[in-house]
């Protein structure tokens, strides 16, 4: 027996193992939120693509923080939105302060993971309702809530049992959450630049008929997360490049989806299997080791969105379209409040960011 696993064990590397990791959590995750009556059945896949890593610790750490964090922010829109949705200048400035503090915490917190679902889910919740102001917002939040749990929940059901069985062969390493501390200017600068960028589409869409409100907002909250020692005296280089690596990932995913959508013709268990491969590839090019793997991620998310429909029966490529509509509206709202800063940032603010490094997360 010794033999056959030390062979198998040069076969097969600790990229595949996570491949199927996460091919397996999404599956789960589709079948749990069918279970729970869920109403938006690919959110509850993100989780449990997004949520999965290879050390168990880490994937429960990072499952209760999308827990805690899609819970609380779920109760800060319950709380703000119906006094602030209906009036644009109660609505922008509401959502530059979340953004921002959110966003801020997101790039600084050893937390950062519920940060960020704090700032999105209110987002979401936010732009939703500017979009369709009749929308139940208890029942609303509330799915999201249950949707997030039941693909964590799937996530860290798998993850427990690669731990006592696969990950024994090929086991992982943790990595340890890591923050900053202090108060750190080019942070809070980074985060009050997207926190204005989300009040601008607010502002926007109170004049103009916005596709694509919460995918743009999302987007912009998505892009903002780069790396403290990549932002400098401007965050625009490394942000664009999110942008074009979003875009990259999103329309090979929805080309992908497409393909699967025209053979499958509603069949469920082509869907399935589209999904499946799609998940599969995407974490395969998330997990290389070069620039572009963020659009790895996107490809994979925008795969979910198309190929996990509520219902097998009625799955179009619509929900990929506006994945790609809210990337293009994210992009033209970030942009130019980047690309302002960084032609006319102070001289000595480009002065000291070449003279100091500042701390990574």
């Amino acid at each position: 027996m010794i033999a056959p696993l030390a062979s198998l064990r040069r076969r097969i590397d600790v990229r595949t193992i996570d491949e199927a990791e996460c091919v397996a959590s999404v599956l789960l995750a589709v079948l749990a939120a069918h279970a729970i009556g869920a109403t938006n059945v690919s959110w509850a896949a993100f989780a449990g693509y997004m949520v999965m890593r290879g050390h168990l610790l880490e994937t429960v750490q990072r499952g209760v923080l999308r827990v805690v964090g899609t819970l609380t922010g779920g109760l800060l829109a319950l709380a703000a939105i119906p006094f602030i949705a209906a009036h644009w200048w109660l609505a922008a400035p509401g959502i530059l302060a979340i953004g921002t503090v959110t966003l801020y915490r997101a790039i600084t917190a050893k937390r950062a993971y519920a940060w960020l679902f704090v700032g999105l889910t209110f987002a979401m919740v936010l732009y939703d309702t500017l979009h369709d102001p009749e929308i139940p917002l208890v029942s609303f939040v509330r799915t999201r809530i249950l949707e997030t749990i039941a693909g964590t929940a799937a996530c860290v059901t798998v993850s427990l049992l690669s731990a006592l069985t696969l990950r024994r062969l090929w086991p992982a390493e943790r990595n340890a959450s890591a923050g900053i501390a202090g108060w750190n200017w080019p942070a809070f600068r980074h985060a009050a630049q997207g926190g204005l960028a989300l009040a601008l589409l607010v502002m926007v869409s109170a004049w103009f008929d916005v596709p694509a409100l919460s995918a743009g907002a999302i987007t912009i909250m998505a892009v903002m997360l780069v790396p403290l020692s990549g932002i400098g005296s401007s965050g625009f280089m490394p942000v664009s490049w999110r942008l074009v690596y979003r875009l990259i990932g999103g329309l090979a995913g929805a080309a992908f989806a497409a393909a699967f959508l025209f053979v499958g013709a509603g069949s469920a268990p082509l869907l399935i299997l589209g999904t499946a491969l799609g998940v599969a590839i995407g974490r395969h090019v998330e997990n290389g080791d070069h620039a572009h793997r963020y659009a790895g991620t996107q490809f994979t998310l925008a795969v979910l969105v198309t190929l996990v429909p509520d219902s097998y029966a009625g799955a179009v490529i619509t929900p990929g379209l506006e994945r790609l509509a809210g990337t293009l509206v994210g992009m033209a709202v970030i942009e130019p409040v980047l690309l302002l800063w960084h032609v006319f940032a102070p001289r000595r603010e480009k002065a000291a960011a070449e003279r100091s490094e500042p701390g990574g997360i």
